[in-house]
C-alpha cells in the first residue's frame, strides 16, 4: 500500500475558470506550478522523490520534495534512495513523474480531473519519444483538455526581452542543473539546428564537492552530504577569472590564500574538565577500596583453611596406611597397597612427605633448603630408592631411566657449582687487576665485549638465515631447518627419527641393556652444551657491559640500544579545530568544470567553446554574428555564481575576432524567468493556436509529435 504526503493546499482550486491554462516549469532541480498571467508561481518544490517505509506499521509512504528531517525520523530510508525523473534534464522515469504531478496538482488544489489547458516547458530539442509520454500521462491520467510545451531558454529569453535586457537578435546562455545550452535566436525565433549542449550542471559542480571535501575529511563524511554541499556551493563558490592563476595564489601566496579560504565549523562539544577529586570522594574511594580487599582476604583466608584441611585429612590417611603396612605381613601388604592405588610403601612416604611440606607451605610455615632438595629428588625420581625385589619389569625400565637423569642432573648441578666457584675466584681477580691498573683493565673489557658481541650476533645470523646453502640453491634464500640446528640438536634428532622408523619392528627389547638408557642422555635437552654455550655467552656479555659501565657511564649497551622500543603515541584531546572543514581550493576548482568538463571524466566542451561552436553552425554571415554576439543572455540557477558573467566574456573573448562587440548580461531572476515567461505567453493570445486538444492525441497519436510545430513558435 503507498500513501503520499499531502501538506496543506495552496489556492481554492475551483475558483478559477477552466479557460485558465495552468503553467509548469519542469526542470530537473526544481518544479513550479502556477497559474497563467501571475507574477510567481503557486508552488515550488524540488523534482525529486523518496519512498521509505514506516518504521511501525511497515507501510510504504511516498515523500516528494524536500524532507522534513522532524517527519523523517519515523521512516526507514536506509533502503531507499532520492529519485529523479530526470536523465540530463529528459523525463524517463515517468513512475516518478506521476507521483510529482500528483503532488503538485493536489497543492494546486485539483481534487480528481484538473480540467484546465496546460503549458509545459522542456529542454532544447526534447526527444519526441519523452514528449508523447508526457502528454498521454496528462490526458489518460487528469484529463487535460489541451497541452501545449514550450522550450524553457525561449520563455526566459523572451521575457527578458520585453524587459529590455536582450535584443530580438541574440544567444541564450543556459547553465541548468544537469546541462549547459547554447541557443541563437534569430527575429525573436530559436535556430534549433545551431544550438550547443553539454552534459554538466549545478549537480555535477555540487557532487564534485561533496567528493573533495570527503576525500579532504574522510572522518567527516558522513556529515558532508549532498544538501550541504549544495548550500556550500552556493554560498561559497566562485569562478575565477584566470583558473591558473588562481591556483598559484594558493600555491605561493599564503596571506592571500587565506583571505580567500572560508570555513565550516561542525558541530563540537568540548570535553569536560575533570577537577581533581575532593577530600572526601578520596576517602570514600579509599574505603571502597579497603572493603574490596578486606572482601578479598577472608575470601583467601577461607580457601586457605580448606586446603588445609584438606591436606590435614590426607596426611592422616597416609599415616594410618603406613601404619597398617608396618604392622601387615607380605601378601596382607600387597592387597593394602593394591587399594591404595600405592605402588610401594616408598611412594607413600614420597606423599606423606610432600603433603607435610603442602601443609607447612600452607600454614605459612618454612622448609629447609635441604628438606626442599629432598623432596625435589624423591618427587622426580621416587623409584630410586625402592628395592629392585619388589618392582615389576616395567618399573625396573623406569627405575633405571630415572638413576640415569639423576646421575645426570646432580653431576650438572655438581659442574654449575664448580663454576661458581671458578666465577667467584675471577671476580676477586679481576678487581685486584682493576685496582692495579684501571685503564688496562677497561681496556681488556672493551676488547673482550666486542669479541663476544661479535661471536653472538654471528650465532643469531646463523640460527635465523643459516651459515651456508641447503643444496636447493634457491634464489629466495631460503634455509633448511636442519641448518638452523647445532651438533646436540641434529643428533637428537636423529635418534628420535630411529626410534620412530623402527617402532613395529618385531619385539621391543629397548632397555634390556644398561646402554640403551644413555639414549636417554643423548636425547635430553639438559645435555645441549651447545645452548649452554649459547647462555654463557650472553651472560657473559651482560656481566662485561654492567662493569664497563660502572666505569664509563657514557657507554651504551649494543643490546640494550637495540631493544628499546619507541613510545606509543599519545592519544590528543580533540579540539574545535579537528571538526572545521576548511574550504579553499575548491572555492573555484568545482565551478571550473563548466568551463573544463574533462576535470571530472566528460570529454565534452565548456560552456564558452559552446558560444563558437553555435555561431559556426549558424548559416549567416559575419555582421548578423556580431549582432547576436551584443545581445547575450545568461540564464539558470549556474549563472548566480559569483564570477561566472566576467569569465564567460573572457572566454567568449578568445573565439571570437580582435576588438569584436561583445555583451553579455545576467536574466533578471536566472531561476523564475522561465515560468514568468510561460505564465505570460499562456496568458495571451497566441496559447489557444499553439495548443493540442485530446482528440487530435487520439486521432493521430505519437505521429502528432514528429508534424506539429508547436514548441517552437513563441
Amino acid at each position: 500500500m503507498t500513501s503520499v504526503y499531502r501538506p496543506e493546499r495552496e489556492t481554492d482550486f475551483a475558483s478559477f475558470p477552466h479557460t485558465i491554462p495552468i503553467v509548469i516549469d519542469n526542470g530537473a532541480s526544481t518544479f513550479r506550478i502556477g497559474w497563467a498571467g501571475e507574477a510567481e508561481p503557486r508552488v515550488a518544490f524540488r523534482n525529486i522523490v523518496q519512498r521509505p517505509r514506516h518504521r511501525s506499521s511497515g507501510e510504504t509512504v511516498t515523500v516528494v520534495g524536500e524532507t522534513d528531517p522532524a517527519l523523517m525520523k519515523y521512516f526507514d530510508c536506509t533502503r531507499s534512495s532520492i529519485r529523479s525523473p530526470f536523465d540530463d534534464d529528459v523525463v524517463y522515469q515517468f513512475e516518478y513523474m506521476e507521483y510529482i504531478l500528483d503532488y503538485g496538482f493536489d497543492r494546486l488544489g485539483a481534487t480528481s480531473e484538473v480540467g484546465h489547458p496546460i503549458l509545459m516547458t522542456e529542454c532544447e530539442c526534447n526527444p519526441s519519444f519523452s514528449r508523447a509520454r508526457m502528454s498521454e500521462l496528462l490526458f489518460e491520467t487528469y484529463g487535460v483538455p489541451s497541452i501545449a510545451f514550450g522550450i524553457d531558454d525561449a520563455f526566459s529569453y523572451k521575457y527578458n526581452q520585453k524587459l529590455g535586457n536582450c535584443g530580438e537578435d541574440g544567444l541564450a546562455i543556459s547553465c541548468e542543473h544537469g546541462t549547459c545550452h547554447v541557443v541563437p535566436f534569430l527575429k525573436g525565433q530559436p535556430v534549433l539546428e545551431a544550438c550547443c549542449r553539454t552534459n554538466v550542471g549545478g549537480f555535477h559542480i555540487t557532487d564534485f564537492l561533496r567528493q573533495l571535501l570527503s576525500l579532504k575529511y574522510p572522518y567527516h563524511s558522513a556529515s558532508i552530504t549532498w544538501e550541504k554541499a549544495e548550500e556550500l556551493k552556493k554560498e561559497h563558490c566562485y569562478v575565477a577569472l584566470d583558473y591558473m592563476s588562481e591556483l598559484q595564489i594558493f600555491k605561493n601566496n599564503k596571506e592571500e590564500a587565506e583571505e580567500k579560504t572560508r570555513y565550516w565549523q561542525l558541530p563540537w562539544v568540548p570535553p569536560p574538565i575533570e577537577e581533581p577529586p575532593s577530600e572526601e570522594e578520596l576517602a570514600r574511594k579509599a574505603a571502597l577500596k579497603e572493603k574490596a580487599g578486606q572482601r578479598l582476604r577472608d575470601m583467601a583466608a577461607a580457601k586457605r583453611s580448606q586446603k588445609i584441611a584438606e591436606l590435614e585429612k590426607q596426611l592422616s590417611y597416609l599415616e594410618e596406611l603406613m601404619e597398617q603396612l608396618d604392622g601387615a605381613e607380605e601378601e596382607e601388604a600387597t592387597a593394602i597397597l593394591g587399594r591404595s592405588g600405592y605402588l610401594s610403601q616408598q611412594e607413600i612416604k614420597s606423599a606423606i612427605l610432600k603433603a607435610t611440606q603442602s601443609l607447612r607451605k600452607a600454614k605459612g610455615e618454612s622448609n629447609g633448603n635441604e628438606e626442599k632438595a629432598d623432596a625435589s629428588a624423591v618427587d622426580k625420581y621416587p623409584l630410586v630408592s625402592v628395592p629392585d625385589e619388589t618392582l615389576t619389569p616395567e618399573q625396573l625400565k623406569e627405575k633405571k631411566k630415572q638413576i640415569l637423569l639423576k646421575t645426570t642432573t646432580e653431576g650438572r648441578m655438581r659442574a654449575k657449582q664448580r663454576r661458581a666457584e671458578e666465577e667467584a675466584l675471577r671476580e676477586k681477580q679481576e678487581e685486584e687487576r682493576r685496582l692495579e691498573n684501571p685503564e688496562l683493565y677497561l681496556e681488556e673489557l672493551r676488547a673482550r665485549y666486542s669479541e663476544l658481541s661479535d661471536k653472538v650476533d654471528q650465532r643469531k645470523r646463523q640460527k635465523l638465515n643459516g651459515g651456508k646453502t641447503n643444496g636447493n640453491h634457491n634464489s629466495s634464500g631460503g634455509v633448511g631447518r636442519g641448518e638452523r640446528l647445532n651438533a646436540a640438536q641434529k643428533e637428537r634428532m636423529r635418534l628420535l627419527t630411529s626410534a620412530a622408523f623402527d617402532r613395529g619392528k618385531g619385539e621391543d627389547t629397548f632397555g634390556t641393556r644398561d646402554e640403551d638408557w644413555l639414549v636417554y642422555k643423548k636425547m635430553s635437552k639438559d645435555n645441549d652444551d651447545d645452548d649452554d654455550g649459547n647462555d654463557d655467552d650472553e651472560s657473559e656479555l651482560a656481566r662485561i657491559a654492567s662493569k664497563i659501565q660502572e666505569m664509563d657511564p657514557t657507554f651504551v649497551n649494543k643490546t640494550e640500544a637495540v631493544q628499546q622500543t619507541p613510545e606509543p603515541p599519545k592519544i590528543r584531546t580533540l579540539t574545535a579545530e579537528d571538526y572545521r572543514i576548511s574550504i579553499g581550493i575548491e572555492r573555484f576548482r568545482c565551478p571550473e568544470i563548466l568551463f573544463q568538463p574533462c576535470m571530472i571524466g566528460i570529454d565534452q566542451a565548456g560552456i564558452d567553446e559552446m558560444v563558437s561552436i553555435s555561431l559556426r553552425r549558424l548559416m549567416e554571415d559575419e555582421s548578423v554574428k556580431e549582432r547576436l554576439c551584443q545581445s547575450i543572455l545568461v540564464t539558470g540557477g549556474c549563472s548566480l555564481i559569483p564570477g561566472m558573467i566576467p569569465r564567460l566574456e573572457s572566454g567568449i573573448r578568445q573565439f571570437r575576432p580582435y576588438l569584436a562587440p561583445l555583451k553579455l548580461v545576467r536574466a533578471a531572476d536566472p531561476l523564475l524567468d522561465a515560468w514568468r515567461g510561460a505564465a505570460a505567453f499562456a496568458a495571451s493570445s497566441k496559447f489557444g493556436r499553439q495548443t493540442f486538444s485530446l482528440a487530435d492525441y487520439r486521432e493521430h497519436g505519437e505521429n502528432l509529435f514528429h508534424r506539429y510545430n508547436i514548441v517552437y513558435s513563441l
